[in-house]
């Protein structure tokens, strides 16, 4: 489940990178996401399931303004002026700045291993955004880095945000209740852009990248990551995820054909090493 999880994340920078091409980052979101909140709905309020107390979902329901209104919006203009690979690269480095909040929140502690760790990682964030500087092709833009960046800190409040809740609330319900907080924002600010086009010329390749980007990335691989945390712990479970970026290399070299570049491959060395060292 874990690597199948790890192989959906990575292949969905591409299939999300080829969605705000075809349709528009907002509108590609707008659709996405219903569809990732009705499938979420089926499965939170399926009989027999537990539910979060009226104050913690409320308290889930405003994170999500962040953790996906705000994320989201982000990540898919920053992707839409990014390469798939770029993006899959500095949103690897998110356990970095989810660290760095921590401590500056005073909620976590970062031994000098670990200081290590979160350092290698930013330096290889920091490879890739020279390398897409220093290129002049165009499918690299400072501002689409920036807005992918801003999109990482957006979640690191968001994940510390939650962790007060994790201990008594069930994971697909916090999935289900942040979704429901973000989900509408994201609808009302795709509707003009949906306005804008006939739904009915949209490509069925289009249509299939919202069906992979909102079943798969958004429902599925969430459920693989929640089974994982409960039988391996949170730790185990996120070195998986370190597969993402190499994942998203190799897929969108063959399907988007990015060939991958010196800067690349060094940002993805320094950030996985790094997140080696900041987990042990």
């Amino acid at each position: 489940m874990l690597l199948g999880m790890a192989a959906i994340w990575g292949i969905n920078f591409s299939v999300m990178k080829y969605g705000v091409t075809a349709l528009s980052p907002t509108g590609f979101n707008a659709l996405r996401i219903a569809l990732a909140t009705v499938a979420l709905s089926a499965i939170a309020f399926a009989p027999g399931t537990s539910r979060p107390s009226p104050s913690d979902a409320r308290r889930l329901m405003a994170l999500g303004l962040l953790g996906h209104s705000a994320y989201q919006l982000l990540f898919s203009n920053g992707l839409d002026r990014s390469r798939a690979g770029t993006a899959a690269v500095v949103i690897a480095g998110s356990p970095a700045f989810i660290a760095i909040v921590g401590r500056i929140l005073g909620v976590e502690r970062i031994t000098r291993r670990a200081a290590a760790g979160i350092a290698l990682s930013i330096g290889g964030v920091a490879c890739v955004v020279l390398g897409a500087t220093s290129t002049s092709t165009g499918d690299d833009s400072a501002l689409g880095i920036a807005l992918i960046l801003s999109g990482s800190l957006c979640w690191a409040f968001y994940t510390h945000g939650l962790r007060p809740i994790t201990h008594r609330v069930d994971g697909i319900q916090i999935a289900a209740y942040t979704l429901f907080g973000g989900a509408l924002p994201l609808i009302v600010a795709g509707i003009p852009s949906l306005l804008a086009i006939d739904l009915a010329t949209v490509s069925p390749k289009a249509w299939g990248a919202i069906a992979y980007s909102g079943l798969g990335a958004y429902v599925l691989a969430y459920v693989f990551w929640y089974r994982g945390v409960q039988t391996l712990g949170p730790t185990r479970t996120s070195m998986y995820a370190n597969l993402q970026p190499i994942i998203a290399l190799a897929f969108a070299w063959v399907a988007l054909h990015e060939r991958p570049t010196p800067w690349q491959f060094a940002g993805v060395a320094c950030v996985i090493t790094g997140l080696f060292l900041a987990r042990r």
